[in-house]
């Protein structure tokens, strides 16, 4: 990626949430991000999964012509301009995989699959880069499959929290024959205020200034209400407005009955759905008034991809925590991830590894220790655990994966079952990183400060790499031990490491003489 993004250059986000899918087209205009374009269509992911979760046929069909749609927006936008984040709908789906490789053939980079508390810290970026006003905030978000909420101030979030309620999967489980009856919509609101419960103390506790909802849900209830005159003077989401509307709703009792001025054909058989959800949080929150933010998730997505152009990438500053809070050892962390960046650089332009895979080994280099915290006995699984299954701040679900892999890979023995899974998660450039990393990790087994013998990786082949090691003529029999044994797992992942000890040569050639 390149070191900054200049003026006036597009960048673009594709959001694929579990009701509707987003594209949203920028410019940068004195730093901040300017839309210039933008598509909406209602795609309805959540209604496709059915009872054991697997996305059906219809559902993944208008998902795939929808992101063809906006595949024909993006000409004037390059791929590392682009960010394509997917939530809740896949997040479930057990075939989210099979959707991936099938929209593969059609974008011009892959999908990441975000988690819960990824996507409430990016609706939040969006959000506070949309508000004027300061202090501490509360944002909700209603989506199709999950509802975000996140606390926090000027553009940092203090709690972040998804919860598996939506309009999308409220509608299946509630509404799903049209009626809008009692019993129907208090049934949505008491399985809603179960979910917010969770969270409602901590929240509270913790307080805000003001309140702010973002996306469709929440857009479509206030336009509804800003209609028939029951918002204030500003346009808020008000609580006694919200009991006008739930009454107007069970007056009409169908779906199919439900005109109101100001909401899209597409929002009514979700607006039910929607209203109960909302009503929950206003009631187990205790809220009487909630303003609305343009900002979602595609705005925070691409304000996220603007810090990494510009060194303000959250993915660094969340590795540096997660070193932290594990307590590793910066300074051995630091050695590994200097001798990996040199073994990097040296086979990069043969084995076709990009600046991501770069990205990729040093924050696994930086990382790969974590696990020790838990117990010395195989931390690299302890690690990769962690990595795995930890809320990291700016990785999709794929980048921990590949994280963990890597952790998991850089000691012991290399199994056949580990390369399957390494060549399925990131193929042959992610099992070279594996390799790469290994190597970083042996040379630096005496963790001390002392030089390290000089090493220089050659690719002789696809399957035959040549390590010529220059240590000043001062033998260490461990390291060539150490070495030796790594030769076999190697092997056992179809690489044979060729070892010149090139100081060697030179002492015995100097003898001869």
């Amino acid at each position: 990626m390149s070191d900054f993004l200049a003026e006036e250059e597009l960048l673009a986000a594709i959001d694929m949430g579990s009701n509707s899918f987003h594209l949203a087209i920028a410019r940068l205009d004195h730093g901040e991000v300017r839309k210039v374009a933008s598509m909406s269509e209602k795609v309805q992911l959540a209604a496709g999964l059915d009872e054991n979760n697997y996305l059906n046929e219809a559902a993944q069909q208008r998902g795939l012509e929808c992101l063809s749609r906006f595949v024909g927006r993006l000409g004037s936008v390059t791929p590392n301009r682009l960010r394509i984040v997917a939530t809740n709908a896949l997040r479930q789906a057990e075939n989210s995989q099979e959707f991936m490789q099938r929209a593969a053939e059609i974008l011009p980079k892959p999908i990441e699959i975000i988690a819960g508390r990824e996507e409430a810290r990016l609706i939040y970026l969006g959000v506070s880069h949309t508000m004027a006003n300061g202090g501490r905030r509360l944002v909700v978000d209603i989506g199709g499959g999950s509802t975000e909420f996140i606390i926090g101030e000027d553009f940092e979030p203090i709690h972040t929290e998804s919860l598996q309620m939506g309009c999308v999967a409220y509608t299946k489980a509630f509404f799903a024959d049209g009626i809008i009856s009692p019993k129907a919509f208090d049934r949505a609101v008491a399985a809603a205020k179960k979910e917010i419960r969770a969270i409602a103390s901590t929240y509270k506790a913790t307080g805000w200034d003001t309140v702010v909802g973002s996306s469709g849900t929440i857009k479509a209830c206030r336009q509804v209400l800003v209609s028939l005159g029951l918002s204030d003077a500003q346009e808020n989401i008000l609580y006694s407005g919200l009991q006008v509307l739930k009454e107007r709703l069970l007056k009409l009792g169908d779906i199919r009955q439900i005109d109101f001025e100001g909401l899209r054909d597409d929002r009514r058989a979700v607006l039910p759905a929607g209203l109960a959800i909302l009503w929950a949080i206003f009631d187990v929150l205790e809220l009487d008034k909630m303003a609305y933010s343009d900002g979602a998730l595609r705005e925070g997505v691409m304000y996220d991809l603007l810090g990494r152009f510009r060194h303000e990438d959250i993915r660094d500053r969340s590795v540096q925590a997660m070193m932290a809070r594990y307590h590793a050892d910066q300074r051995q962390a630091e050695r590994v991830v200097s001798t990996a960046r040199q073994l990097f650089d040296q086979v990069a332009p043969t084995l076709q590894l990009d600046a991501d895979c770069a990205d990729l080994l040093r924050r696994a280099a930086y990382l790969h220790e974590i696990g020790l915290a838990i117990s010395h006995g195989g931390y690299h699984r302890h690690g990769a655990y962690l990595l795995q299954h930890s809320d990291i701040p700016g990785f999709s679900q794929v980048d921990q994966s590949r994280l963990a892999l890597l952790v998991a890979s850089h000691r012991r023995k290399l199994k056949a079952e580990q390369k399957e899974q390494v060549l399925k998660s990131g193929g042959m450039p992610l099992l070279h990183l594996c390799l790469l990393l290994r190597l970083a990790v042996l040379l630096h087994h005496s963790r001390s400060d002392q030089q390290v013998p000089e090493v220089q990786l050659a690719i002789k082949d696809s399957q035959t790499w040549q390590l010529g090691i220059n240590d000043h003529g001062q033998a260490n029999l461990l390291f060539l031990t150490d070495l030796q044994e790594e030769q076999q797992q190697f092997e056992h992942w179809g690489i044979h490491l060729e070892i010149l000890n090139t100081s060697a040569q030179l002492h015995t050639s100097k003898q001869e003489g």
